[in-house]
């Protein structure tokens, strides 16, 4: 049996996808049967301003789903072999599992997806409480309680191991508890359409966090009036109706300063378009040299009004040479990597079946 501990759906986040497809691809790829584990569903569907989830909604959820996995192994329900799958591997319920199947002498495995953590100074962990020790210790236990920790990116295991384990002498260790592995993203083409005719809007998916750089988005905005700019916070998008706006633009803006995979540059790919990101980040491993900016333009608003024009430039050449056959070979080929390699979660899917 593999039991799924899912992330609380927010009609905004990808986290609503997942509700329903994540299941059903580890059914479809592991041939096992599948418990999903919920919290209540009268939980505020919204997120803390900026952030991810909501701050304390979360626990609330995290709190009932502790409560029904205790219940089943009290219940006699978990055996040996089972697996468990954290689809948010920042989870206390990780040492509850771990407490009471060592106590009681079950043999499960347990695996979890990190998303964040303090170890990330970008991350609302990270920036707001740091490397306080409760938090750090916190993050030792559960990394070690897991017996598969899966990143999504080589830049976020390298983050995570670099902060968290520096000493070389702790290779082996992390090697026997990583998997580096895409997301369970492989739905995604179901609900995103390859469109060739596009208009001139270039869009900002990201949340309205610090680390995320909207106000060099809306400067670019005042400086191409050319263009179409739109905030996707502005609207209250249903998952459908930002599909559909994806399909009609023809580029994603990244000023990021925090990203371990970027769901939504691949999103607009996926669409026929293109995602401009700066040379940092997860984005160095995954896209191609034509989508990328130098990093100095972007590594904070001083630095982008010292290199504007460099951005401006690079802005102006992708979207009025959209169509050139350059930018349309590069889009599929990097659409067809990064779906290969990125949002399919074979990996994970491999260790289930172990």
């Amino acid at each position: 049996m593999i039991y799924l501990v899912d992330l609380e759906y927010v009609e905004t986040r990808y986290t609503a996808q997942w509700k329903t497809e994540f299941p059903q691809q580890i059914a479809d790829q592991t041939g096992q049967d599948i418990t999903v584990i919920e919290g209540p569903d009268d939980i505020a569907n919204g997120t803390t301003p900026g952030a991810f989830l909501d701050f304390a909604g979360t626990n609330i959820y995290k709190s009932e789903q502790i409560k029904i996995i205790a219940q089943h192994f009290q219940n006699g329900d978990i055996k040996d072999g089972d697996h468990f799958v954290f689809a948010d591997a920042w989870h206390p319920g990780v040492l509850q599992i771990k407490y009471m199947a060592e106590l009681l002498g079950i043999n499960i495995t347990l695996h979890g997806l990190w998303h964040a953590g303090s170890y990330d100074p970008q991350d609302f962990l990270g920036r707001l409480i740091g490397d306080a020790n409760w938090v750090r210790n916190t993050e030792y236990a559960m990394f070690d309680a897991f017996d598969r920790n899966h990143f999504a990116s080589n830049f976020h295991i390298n983050l995570f191991a670099s902060t968290m384990f520096p000493d070389p002498e702790t290779k082996d260790y992390l090697e026997s508890k990583i998997v580096r592995t895409g997301w369970p993203m492989e739905y995604l083409g179901k609900h995103i359409a390859h469109t060739y005719e596009k208009e001139n809007i270039i869009l900002f998916p990201h949340r309205n966090a610090p680390e995320k750089q909207l106000d060099i988005f809306l400067d670019l905005k005042r400086e191409l009036n050319d263009y179409e700019f739109i905030n996707c916070n502005d609207y209250n998008l249903t998952k459908p109706e930002y599909n559909k706006l994806l399909e009609q633009s023809k580029m994603v803006f990244s000023a990021n300063l925090q990203e371990t995979l970027g769901i939504s540059c691949y999103e607009i790919l996926r669409s026929g378009g293109v995602p401009l990101v700066p040379n940092r980040l997860s984005y160095v491993e995954m896209y191609e040299d034509i989508f990328k900016y130098p990093s100095i333009c972007t590594e904070s608003f001083e630095q982008y009004e010292q290199h504007k024009e460099m951005l401006l430039g690079k802005i102006r050449t992708l979207m009025d040479n959209f169509y050139a056959a350059e930018v349309q070979d590069a889009i599929k080929t990097n659409r067809d990597a990064l779906e290969a390699q990125y949002f399919t979660a074979t990996n994970l899917y491999q260790e289930l079946i172990k």
